[in-house]
């Protein structure tokens, strides 16, 4: 059985160059804080790593600080409040909502988009030295949100703005510039780099508060020693998603392919965001009257992976709190899966996943009607 891998957003496939550049940088044991010549090595490594993901979101490598993920690193960002508000959209990854469990949520649409008008009025109510979290794009649906009218908005009240884009970089363009916000959370794994490194960009002009303490690195910002392999992967993955950007031309049209069949099985599906910009790679989508941990179970048995959601939840499924705030009830949100595409995905992958969804449903609607005609 060959295996067919949907599951992009949850971490995308290593690319085989990142593979073979952090087997090389394992190789050198310096300390990147060390003065003798493997340590200058590692630190070089470090820097070199640092320019190409500043690059990759037209940011200034000063700004990068090196974290061990995307949770970190949005942790790392809304410790920066300075005792104001704490704002965040309401469907938001769990690294922001756990992160601050009484902050006050954005309601957003249908259509999964935050509610400006909701924003200004918490924002109206909120004091000086707060902070507000909405991220680029939904990791579930892929619904890209207005981050520049947000970081208006936010400056104007003299809050301070984070953005996760974790999901966003290397399948639209980000730029650090255009966004206008004092921070901004970047994670490897979402690339094709290696688990467990990640970034947060930072106005140069923050009067910036490290969580973690101890030596010097990342210029007095994050403590600890660097995690070098990682670091030169995640540079290297940074320059292949900049080179292979016409890939998610091929990526859209095969999501496209996907969600047409999927409306001629189903013509009332409802793909949830569709209406509205979204990345081009994701498709988040309901199978009426079936759970989602049943789809993902005959999915599997057939060699497809795909997600409910998001992947870090301990391999929980549950109804999803980005559905439910976009009003889908319990029952639409838990029988929700999220396809999503990437560098490597094939017209044969979308297939394969189409054939046991197809299969799946003739059936269920025909155990439906067995028991219907029982009754």
């Amino acid at each position: 059985m060959v295996n067919t891998y949907l599951d992009y957003n949850a971490t995308a496939p290593v690319w085989p160059d990142v593979i073979e550049g952090v087997t090389e940088a394992m190789k050198i044991c310096g300390n990147a804080s060390s003065v003798h010549e493997l340590g200058r090595k590692a630190s070089s490594l470090v820097e070199e790593a640092r320019e190409k993901i500043a690059s990759l979101v037209n940011a200034h490598p000063s700004q990068v600080i090196f974290t061990s993920g995307g949770t970190e690193a949005n942790n790392l960002a809304l410790s920066q409040g300075r005792g104001g508000c704490v704002i965040l959209a309401s469907i938001e990854h769990d690294s922001i909502l756990k992160a601050h469990t009484r902050a006050k949520l954005i309601n957003v649409g249908s259509d999964g988009i935050i509610c400006i008008d909701h924003m200004q009025s918490l924002l109206a109510e909120s004091s000086a030295g707060s902070i507000i979290s909405v991220m680029l794009a939904n990791n579930e649906t892929g619904v890209l949100q207005p981050i520049e009218h947000v970081s208006a908005m936010g400056r104007e009240r003299g809050a301070l703005v984070h953005c996760d884009v974790i999901q966003a970089v290397g399948k639209i363009d980000v730029n650090w510039q255009t966004l206008d916000v004092n921070m901004m959370s970047l994670s490897a794994h979402k690339l094709g780099g290696p688990q467990g490194i990640g970034a947060l960009i930072v106005d140069e002009e923050l009067d910036f508060l490290p969580c973690l303490k101890g030596g010097g690195q990342e210029r007095n910002r994050r403590a600890g020693t660097e995690n070098v392999p990682g670091i030169v992967g995640f540079g290297i993955a940074a320059d292949l998603v900049r080179e292979n950007k016409t890939q998610m031309d091929n990526t859209v049209q095969l999501r496209e392919t996907m969600e047409n069949k999927l409306r001629s099985i189903i013509p009332e599906i409802n793909i949830h965001g569709s209406s509205v910009e979204r990345l081009p790679n994701t498709s988040c989508f309901s199978m009426p009257g079936v759970e989602a941990i049943t789809q993902l179970v005959a999915l599997d048995l057939d060699g497809v992976m795909v997600s409910a959601g998001s992947a870090c939840s301990s391999g929980k499924v549950t109804a999803s709190h980005v559905l439910k705030a976009m009003g889908l009830s319990n029952s639409e949100a838990s029988s929700a899966i999220r396809v999503s595409l990437g560098w490597g995905s094939k017209l044969e992958d979308v297939e394969a996943f189409l054939s046991t969804w197809q299969n799946l449903y003739i059936s269920t609607r025909v155990d439906d009607q067995i028991k219907a005609t029982a009754a």
